[in-house]
């Protein structure tokens, strides 16, 4: 494993920062917007172009390792390596003008997360994690940060597309609204796993939201020092098609798994 992941990682961080710089030079120009499902996706040229620039990296240098693409699915056989990329992160916001987007790509070993690269791709800033070797932003190291208290929090809040407006959903963000300064939902997931990362979140709840975005922000919270559990308190490992999650300094969880589960109960 030690002898991929260096290469790995200027393969990554070279493609992130090409499709970041590709997004952004669509910004302003005719994205060709089409939709993309039945719950309220989108597909733009960048989304796609952006794509071609990132397997096509990671194919050259690796052409017998998985790949499992936001638009185009699967390509190769799996085995011990599997890459993950959302090549446009926040498209729905990228579609209308809104400058919260960017380049996810993750790189796991058997299932589990080992290397992470997030382009802030607006910002031109890129966050790269390496299991066991910190979290950085283009270059200097980052860390979460510890909340005065759980009332002055500030929480990112990241659901599924498929988990729609469900009661019980209503009913916990309610809750949580309630218990916190404030609840942020970006359409951006992978830019909130670098806010947490970086101190700029105190705390992260994700409700059933698998998919191509995830693992790099979660190695990269990590990394940055927080503690990532499910609802009922147990350490995530591994992958899940439908997870629900909690990340937060290591001071916090307990009381922010109490207040979920409060909010669980209340439905």
């Amino acid at each position: 494993m030690n002898s991929v992941l260096p290469k790995a990682r200027k393969i990554a961080t070279e493609a992130a920062r090409e499709a970041g710089a590709l997004a952004r030079d669509y910004f302003t120009k005719d994205k060709q917007i089409e939709e993309k499902g039945e719950d309220g996706d989108l597909v733009t040229i960048a989304d796609t172009l952006a794509e071609e620039v990132i397997i096509s990296h990671i194919l050259d240098a690796f052409p017998d390792h998985a790949i499992r693409s936001e638009e185009t699915g699967w390509r190769g056989v799996e085995g011990d390596w599997l890459w993950l990329v959302d090549p446009l992160d926040g498209t729905n916001n990228y579609a209308i003008g809104l400058p919260v987007y960017g380049v996810s790509i993750t790189l796991l070993y058997r299932k589990e997360p080992v290397l992470g690269v997030i382009c802030d791709s607006h910002l031109d800033l890129l966050y790269v994690a390496e299991k066991g070797k910190g979290a950085e932003c283009n270059g200097l190291p980052i860390s979460i940060r510890r909340s005065p208290s759980v009332p002055k929090m500030t929480v990112g809040w990241i659901q599924g597309h498929i988990v729609g407006k469900d009661k019980r959903v209503l009913a916990l963000k309610h809750h949580l609204e309630g218990s916190f300064k404030r609840v942020l939902r970006l359409w951006a997931p992978a830019i909130q796993w670098c806010m947490l990362a970086r101190g700029d979140l105190d705390a992260m709840v994700l409700y059933n939201s698998e998919g191509d975005d995830l693992y790099a922000g979660l190695l990269l919270a990590r990394e940055a020092g927080a503690v990532v559990t499910d609802f009922s308190g147990e350490p995530f490992v591994g992958m899940n098609p439908e997870p629900y999650l909690i990340a937060s300094h290591p001071d916090h969880i307990q009381e922010l798994i109490s207040l979920v589960e409060q909010g669980l109960s209340a439905t």
